[in-house]
């Protein structure tokens, strides 16, 4: 019989890639979404699509009796790292209890392994190259849900038997991304605002670094790792080495879309300045490290991107602290 797997955050970006490897490796596929950050026509047409939120215990519970899951693929999140220090209860609802009602669900119906994506979020500032064995610290809202997410599969490991895979994926871009959130995703704010011939907004000098990585780096990854007895009950690293100032990434992007390089420059916001990581465990347990070179990655989703069109940007409606917020995020 083919494994039958839940992926949550499926009809999103990461979700959806994954859901597309899982079933080339021929699983059966049941997508849990709630189109908050994604798009219906992103699940595979050969999976199983539920609308609905991860929130909803009631709702997890039955697809778990419904299809019972071999595998469970956690890539539902709301993943606005900056934004999340202005919404917390939002953040920590989503984002921790959404994957607590996962975990509960998952060890009353025995799931054979929990596929976690986590962040890089987790180990904050000033430790860099981030490695597995960094001390996490992180230093927003977003980043500690995952850390708490991690501390509790440990613990389900040791009190339930319940395995679990840990990815921290960092900074990832590519087809299918939606453009039209302002809040997150650099890459993708770049290209939504050139395709309407605004300048590219940066926060403070632009002269933080980050490490971009194409979603077909990493998908197939996540995907293959339950069929990889060495990676259960570890923790990885998963992404690109090379990290690129976001003015370098501002030019990458102007010229993959053929525009001149406008950049208009906000008011810096409070985050780590530097973030990048080492990937040398994921690359002894699952092979090649990322092969797809920023100039190329981001030709490709600008090519997706010009023929899907702009996105107009959602504002989010319900921030909980007005202190402090960018004046480019205040709703106008």
């Amino acid at each position: 019989m083919s494994p039958v797997s839940l992926v949550t955050g499926g009809a999103g970006f990461m979700g959806s890639h994954v859901a597309d490897e899982l079933l080339v490796l021929g699983h059966e596929v049941v997508v849990l979404d709630d189109l908050s950050g994604g798009f219906p026509d992103n699940v595979p047409e050969q999976a199983t699509f539920v609308e609905g939120s991860v929130t909803d215990h009631v709702l997890v519970n039955e697809l778990f009796e419904k299809h019972g899951f071999d595998y469970v693929f956690h890539l539902a999140a709301y993943a606005a790292e900056g934004l999340s220090h202005f919404i917390k209860r939002f953040n920590y609802e989503n984002n921790l209890i959404g994957s607590v009602n996962l975990i509960n669900a998952s060890v009353n119906h025995s799931v054979k392994c929990f596929v976690f994506t986590s962040s890089i979020a987790v180990y904050g500032a000033n430790q860099l190259p981030m490695t597995e064995e960094t001390l996490p610290m992180p230093e927003d809202s977003y980043g500690i849900a995952k850390l708490a997410v991690e501390m509790d599969l440990q613990e389900s490991l040791r009190m339930f038997d319940l395995n679990y895979i840990v990815f921290r994926p960092h900074n990832v871009y590519g087809e299918r991304q939606n453009t039209g959130d302002k809040y997150r995703n650099v890459i993708g704010i770049f290209i939504n605002q050139l395709m309407q011939d605004q300048p590219m907004t940066v926060f403070g000098d632009g002269e933080q670094t980050r490490a971009f990585t194409h979603i077909a780096d990493i998908a197939p990854v996540i995907a293959k790792s339950v069929h990889v007895p060495a990676a259960y009950n570890q923790v990885f690293n998963l992404g690109a080495d090379r990290p690129y100032t976001v003015n370098s990434l501002a030019e990458v992007v102007a010229a993959a879309m053929g525009k001149e390089c406008r950049k208009l420059h906000l008011d810096a916001r409070k985050e780590v300045t530097h973030a990048f990581s080492t990937h040398d465990k994921a690359e002894q347990v699952f092979g090649a490290r990322a092969s797809i070179d920023l100039e190329q990655g981001v030709k490709r989703m600008v090519d997706w991107a010009l023929k899907v069109g702009p996105r107009k940007t959602k504002e989010f409606e319900n921030i909980e602290i007005p202190k402090n917020l960018p004046r480019s995020w205040s709703k106008r």
